[in-house]
């Protein structure tokens, strides 16, 4: 070899070819990025509809050894409390808004759920401040004593809570 190809060899990338690369991993990343954040939000639902559901078997199992109703004392739940200081789930991206209780004989107190008492409806919210406080797709969670599932946001119930 002369050494003007050998010269020519060993000189590196082009600025034009560099500016390709950086264009496709640009387009790469403009699709990985949100697809990856679409998945992450979905599995952090299903980690708190699975909190939700374990917390209604909870309320069944309270109610099958006390049948005067059911409870909203989180301890009696095996709960440390509610509210933002008590996340649930293996994510902690969700915490429970409200344990809603009512009486036997009574009429329902607890909106959506239309259920008369004894009854309850369990709603979970996001954590504000996470990723999952900007999903507007399904912003809340709710389970009735009669296993109807609620959700709010911008998807249907039933999108909301299939998995």
């Amino acid at each position: 070899m002369t050494p003007r190809t050998l010269q020519r060899l060993t000189r590196g990338f082009t600025l034009v070819e560099l500016m390709i690369v950086v264009v496709i991993a640009s387009i790469l990343l403009s699709v990985a990025v949100p697809s990856y954040i679409t998945s992450m939000r979905k599995s952090r639902r299903s980690d708190a509809k699975t909190a939700l559901l374990d917390l209604a078997g909870r309320e069944e199992r309270y109610l099958s050894t006390n049948p005067a109703g059911y409870s909203n004392t989180p301890a009696d739940l095996g709960l440390a409390g509610i509210g933002v200081a008590n996340p649930i789930g293996t994510s902690q991206y969700y915490y429970i808004s409200a344990i809603c209780v009512t009486a036997a004989g009574a009429a329902s107190a607890c909106p959506p759920s239309t259920l008369s008492g004894p009854s309850f409806l369990i709603t979970v919210l996001p954590m504000a401040g996470t990723t999952q406080a900007g999903d507007t797709q399904c912003t809340s969670f709710s389970v009735d004593s009669g296993g109807r599932q609620f959700s709010t946001g911008t998807l249907a119930t039933a999108q909301c809570w299939s998995n």
